[in-house]
């Protein structure tokens, strides 16, 4: 399995690693909130999303913010994604004008890693990918579904589609309408991590019936999860220090390394 190391942090080994969103509306506050979580020990990575932003079509603005943001993270990794209104991000994007930030950002901001959904045009996918690993920036690929779950089998499909586009870390979010579907993320995971990926994946159920995902990655094969220091990104997140308690305590109950 490999692993991907982002400044300090090794992920597809140990605990699941945490990441914690800036959700912020406004540049003060984005760069008051990543103050608040560069002093935050529990956490392993920062994501950005961009598309919560006052300026979030100002493609120029956002480029020159994330420069600031990765200033004040100092050490912990950033994850810089535009999740856009068709995955359940805060505001809506076409493809051309995607592709213009991210390549925007690789040329002149600053990102460990960025998020590139796997439904966008597939040449604009093959490009972003191209142009990350030209820069040295590592590839979330991701798939969002905030009505339903797919069966298994499609959701393993997703991530090795995932996988063929040369993603770094391949990530999958459900909701689930009762346990059954979290069963099913939770096996395509494990089916995925087992027999068919050498990348480290991120899988979770959101909301209420899908915590038990975000909690049980060192299990199934998930090498990160999201957590929140105030406002969430996405439904079902919990508290940062939650979290990490019960990830510790799993990781310690398996005997592994983190």
């Amino acid at each position: 399995m490999r692993t991907v190391t982002v400044k300090n942090v090794v992920i597809g080994t140990g605990r699941p690693k945490i990441i914690v969103p800036i959700a912020a509306k406004t540049s003060d506050d984005a760069l008051a909130a990543a103050q608040r979580l560069a002093k935050e020990d529990a956490l392993d990575l920062i994501e950005f999303r961009v598309d919560y932003l006052d300026i979030a079509l100002d493609k120029a603005c956002l480029t020159r913010l994330t420069l600031d943001v990765a200033k004040i993270a100092a050490a912990k990794p950033i994850l810089v994604t535009f999740r856009t209104k068709a995955e359940g991000g805060a505001t809506a994007l076409d493809d051309a004008s995607y592709a213009a930030f991210y390549s925007a950002l690789l040329r002149e901001g600053r990102a460990d890693l960025i998020d590139v959904e796997l439904m966008r045009d597939e040449s604009i996918v093959r490009r972003l990918v191209d142009e990350a690993h030209r820069a040295g920036v590592g590839v979330v690929m991701s798939n969002h579904d905030f009505v339903a779950t797919a069966a298994t089998e499609e959701l393993v499909a997703r991530m090795r589609r995932m996988q063929d586009l040369d993603a770094d870390i391949l990530k999958i979010a459900t909701m689930p309408t009762d346990a059954g579907d979290v069963l099913k993320l939770l096996s395509a995971t494990w089916l995925m991590h087992s027999q068919y990926t050498d990348r480290p994946l991120i899988t979770m159920a959101m909301a209420g019936q899908g915590v038990i995902s975000r909690l049980s990655g060192e299990l199934f094969g998930s090498a990160a999860t999201f957590g929140m220091v105030g406002q969430a990104s996405a439904p079902g997140q919990l508290d940062l220090h939650d979290l990490w308690t019960v990830l510790e305590l799993i990781s310690r109950s398996l005997g592994r390394n983190q």
